[in-house]
């Protein structure tokens, strides 16, 4: 098959001319011949330049450049910064407008500056693949294409001499050593003297003054040597292509990530997680880093263990050291002989072994299910494949499907014996196990039958020894062995296309990291851990294109292009992680749910007509001629001018947060605009709008810090009420064996069903919006597959007694008439855990019956103190700020923003605040508790009332009064409550259900 290019496209239409449109009115010299060769011949007139650039940013609604060049710039020529979307055809807009830059102002002289071997391998691939393309659409002009090489100079004078179109491509490495600055090491050869180019093959580059491509410049010239370098070849100007612009200077063309999922430019998004619940019942161990902390010179490394809590077993961080015993660092048994023998911390060989043998290395786990885990990854990935497969079939579109793999370890899917004898890894063992499946359900009956063994390959560098292959090496995708990884699947990009190849799932372990994508990738799978800032922005960019057919010809049906992404991370992890990640690459302060400043700018005023537009001495225009008005935009300026005013109203913060103000859904809001901007309300709210989205994940830029006002210690209101309630209880009980075995084995029978553990699946749309990663829709209900977790049984009744501390006779005879022991067999941690919660939770409520408080002496009670708290924070959704007036004689509340964790709490805030006969209020702090048998308790509410009299007053508010619609945790705390105040005397403790209830 062929890949077909259509040059139609509007979008990259708009930025090809966004970028010819920079040099309208810009003139040639007459001569373009210099000493080595023919030059471009372009006279750059930097105010033209500017002027042309400003025009070009107002029509694409970017940020208009203050100058054409920064204090800061290192580079003495132009820059020129294009943004687009991985997957929207970067490669093809550049390249065709090399071919539009010499048909329009006759440049002929080109230099692609690469940052990778991929990157590379990329472009000259598409330039093969584009050849016969670009020749018909101007005129069959002549053009030569190269890589450069070290090796055939040849190419670089023929660069230079050459009278038609010439387009090399280099990698950064090639030519960044300059002798100049690195004196004494050995420099590229590029800057070295050379008798058989009569001096420096640099300088050929030089004197024709090249136009510079710069492919994702954030990796070509992020390094003072780098720009030194892209300085020395002397360009006439760059422009730079990138979806992630560290530096984007000058830009001329935006096509963002949420512009390319709106305009269906590349594939909707969809995440299937598989997810291990804790698997309780084995010692596990998972080592998560190893390292040197600041200047210390001796390793340490970091586990993760289980340890036993009163709310059942949790995971545990745990540094290690030299002869560390991680049976002293927790109370679960399993953990002996763990003693740490070596910590290993060479760069890429990294392990922790301990005196029992066992060797860990990062990310590796013992007596986990991890291996479950990547086991139902790729069982899903081949599910997903198989599925896409039957969707084209049944709609009869021929659309080959590929699936890709990004693995940790190249020896988890092929090794290699001494003599050279190639084996299956465990992956391959598992991915065979899932393809067999899927080829045996009668689902998938109807698609054809493929031989497992062609359907599967590896790309990875390997390494040969006198003809055999002796090892496959773990690689960062740069090296030199990965050259020809890349060029073999660059070469065979289009074969990779053909439905008569049986290749269909790739496996990779870094060679496809960048540089390599394929438009038929419908599934991405992640066998490794998402750990670098740009795992997830990387991985997803293979697969983003959209599909071509076995013509090669694209399709544009977003119901035939989704990418499905098969992670070991929940969806919610996975959007926000993503999300970050693409706050990070697009950089210059870019937050999805932040309104830019020249937001509006495309927002149109309505056209004026005959009626409302004043005229001095001329008749009213026809209605011909007032059809023909455009809208006027309202462009960058006024944009600006409005995102003040909202600012100003309080709808923005200072960074252009939409603040809790904006609230459009409310029947009542109106926005308040200046007059000019008043037609246009709809359209704003709807703008802003397009920033918010429900359940937004807190951040940390939406907190606020909370202030104490020491002045309310003087108000003697305060003073009375604290002295009344500051006083610590301790409480005391007592109740009967044979009521306690009764209730517990009620509870025991009817307590949740305890499953085996298992892997949770769930499979989620992902929308990308302005306002972030968000979930679409659930396009799978959540499933389980159980897994193997052990294999013995623990002693369950020295189990419930060390948690429940309750004698063994007791304990039997709940057991005993339990009948639930089947699920002890299943899950035996997990039964333990539960048991022991419902055994507690009896035990709790006999106690809470007969339970009596006892007050304590003056000097144990809460001191006001304590109130005086540093840098106490809140979320500013969450928070009510008070508003009564600090005029009056005393101050009547302790801070100035009360948090709130409901309607009823927002509401009896707002009242208390506003109430002439409350003398004092407060929401108690967290750190007032009241010991109780369930845990501690923190009441609600304290107030002081003045009518005829001081009424003193400690308010719980709930939602009802109907103790069966409460948590048995709240009702049993409350009773506590009731108790505890009780035994302090002279405090009316209620449960309040209304602000009314709240006062009275």
């Amino acid at each position: 098959m062929k890949l077909q290019f259509d040059p139609s496209l509007d979008y990259q239409q708009d930025a090809i001319q966004s970028t010819l449109s920079l040099f309208e009115g810009l003139t040639t010299t007459g001569n373009a011949y210099v000493e080595r060769g023919i030059a471009n011949a372009l006279v750059i007139n930097q105010d033209k330049l500017l002027s042309n650039l400003h025009k070009v940013q107002e029509a694409n609604f970017i940020e208009k450049s203050a100058s054409l060049f920064d204090d800061t710039d290192a580079y003495e020529f132009p820059n020129f910064s294009v943004e687009m979307e991985t997957g929207t055809g970067k490669t093809y807009v550049y390249l065709r407008s090399i071919f539009e830059l010499n048909k329009h102002y006759g440049l002929r002289k080109f230099v692609i500056v690469v940052p990778s071997v991929a990157i590379r391998e990329g472009v000259l691939s598409s330039l093969r693949l584009m050849k016969e393309h670009f020749r018909q659409l101007y005129n069959n002009v002549p053009f030569d294409h190269y890589e450069y090489r070290s090796k055939d100079l040849s190419k670089v004078r023929q660069f230079a001499t050459a009278n038609t179109l010439q387009i090399m491509v280099i990698n950064i490495q090639a030519f960044q050593k300059d002798a100049e600055t690195d004196t004494g090491k050995k420099t590229n050869i590029i800057h070295q003297d050379l008798d058989r180019m009569q001096g420096k093959p640099i300088e050929f580059i030089q004197q024709v003054r090249p136009v510079l491509i710069i492919d994702e410049p954030q990796s070509v010239d992020n390094t003072p040597k780098a720009k030194r370098a892209i300085n020395h070849l002397k360009p006439l100007l760059a422009l730079r292509y990138s979806a992630t612009h560290k530096n984007p200077y000058n830009v001329v063309y935006e096509l963002g990530p949420v512009k390319a999922y709106d305009l269906n430019l590349v594939k909707q998004i969809s995440v299937a997680s598989v997810q291990a619940e804790q698997n309780i019942n084995k010692a596990y161990i998972k080592l998560k880093s190893i390292g040197y902390t600041g200047k210390n010179k001796t390793p340490t490394a970091t586990v993760v263990i289980f340890e036993n809590t009163p709310n059942g077993t949790k995971e545990k961080h745990v540094t290690l050291k030299q002869e560390l015993d991680l049976s002293d660092c927790t109370n679960r048994t399993g953990y002996e002989g763990y003693v740490v023998d070596e910590i290993y911390a060479e760069t890429g060989e990294e392990y922790v072994s301990f005196s029992n043998k066992v060797i860990l290395q990062p990310e590796e786990e013992k007596d986990g299910i991890r291996e479950d885990v990547l086991k139902e990854q790729i069982r899903q990935t081949v599910e997903a494949h198989f599925k896409k497969e039957r969707q084209l079939h049944k709609q009869g579109l021929n659309i080959k499907v590929l699936s890709l793999f990004f693995i940790d370890k190249v020896a988890n899917y092929r090794y290699y014996d001494e003599q050279g004898n190639a084996h299956k890894g465990k992956l391959v063992k598992w991915f065979e196990e899932a393809y067999q499946e899927m080829t045996s359900s009668p689902l998938f009956s109807h698609l054809p039958k493929r031989d497992v063994d062609q359907v599967h390959n590896g790309y990875f560098a390997e390494v040969k020894k006198r003809g055999k292959v002796v090892d496959i090496k773990d690689t960062t995708g740069n090296t030199a062995s990965d050259a020809e990884v890349y060029e073999l699947i660059m070469r065979d990009k289009e074969r990779l296309l053909d439905e008569s190849e049986p290749l269909r799932f790739i496996f990779s372990h870094s060679a496809l990291k960048e540089g390599w994508d394929n438009p038929n990738v419908f599934q991405i799978c992640t066998l490794r851990e998402m750990g670098n800032e740009r795992e997830r922005r990387q991985t997803l960019g293979r697969g983003l294109r959209l599909a071509v057919n076995a013509s090669g010809e694209r399709i544009h049906d977003p119901q035939i292009n989704r990418l499905t992404v098969i992670a070991s991370e929940s969806f919610e992890q996975y959007a926000k992680n993503l999300q970050t990640e693409m706050e990070n690459d697009i950089g210059g302060g870019f937050k999805f749910g932040r309104v830019p400043a020249i937001a509006f700018a495309p927002l149109a005023l309505p056209v004026p007509t005959s009626s409302n537009i004043e005229t001095e001495n001329t008749e009213p225009e026809s209605t011909e001629e007032q059809d023909t008005l455009e809208p006027q935009r309202l462009g960058q300026e006024r944009s600006k001018q409005l995102w003040l005013s909202l600012k100003a109203e309080g709808y923005l913060d200072a960074k252009g947060e939409i603040t809790a103000k904006f609230q459009p859904d409310d029947l009542y809001f109106q926005l308040q605009l200046p007059d000019e901007y008043q037609p246009l309300e709809d359209a704003i709210i709807d703008k802003l709008r397009s920033f918010m989205f429900v359940g937004r994940i807190k951040n940390e830029r939406n907190r606020v810090s909370v202030t104490y006002n020491k002045r309310v210690e003087l108000n003697p209101d305060f003073a009375d009420l604290w002295e009344k309630i500051r006083h610590k209880t301790r409480y005391s009980i007592d109740f009967d064996t044979q009521k306690l075995i009764d209730l517990a084995c009620h509870k025991l029978q009817n307590m949740p069903f305890v499953k085996p553990v298992s892997l949770v699946i769930d499979h989620t749309a992902a929308s990308l919006t302005e306002a972030g990663v968000t979930a679409e829709r659930q396009i799978q209900t959540t499933r389980s597959r159980y897994v193997n977790s052990h294999e013995s049984l623990p002693d369950l009744l020295s189990e419930l007694q060390e948690h429940t501390q309750l004698t063994r006779g007791t304990l039997f005879e709940m057991v005993k008439r339990c009948g639930r022991l089947d699920e002890f067999r299943g899950n035996p941690q997990g039964f333990i855990s539960e048991a022991s919660k419902q055994i507690l939770s009896a035990l709790d409520e006999l106690l809470v019956d007969n339970i009596r408080y006892e007050k304590l002496t003056d000097k144990e009670g809460y001191r006001m103190t304590s109130f005086d708290q540093p840098e106490l924070e809140t979320y500013l959704d969450r928070a009510y700020q008070v508003q009564r007036s600090e005029n009056s004689q005393y101050v009547q509340t302790p801070y100035d923003y009360i948090e709130y964790d409901s309607n009823i709490e927002l509401k009896t805030a707002h009242a208390l605040d506003g109430a002439e006969n409350v003398k004092f209020f407060c929401k108690l702090p967290r750190w007032f508790t009241i010991p109780t048998p369930v845990g501690n308790y923190n009441p609600d509410w304290a107030v002081v009332l003045e009518n005829d009299e001081k009424v003193y007053l400690i308010r719980e508010t709930k939602t009802t009064h109907d103790e069966g619609k409460r948590r048995k945790e709240e009702n049993l705390k409350i009773k506590c409550g009731e108790a505890h105040f009780k035994a302090l005397g002279g405090i009316d403790y209620k449960v309040a259900i209304s602000v009314a209830e709240v006062v009275s």
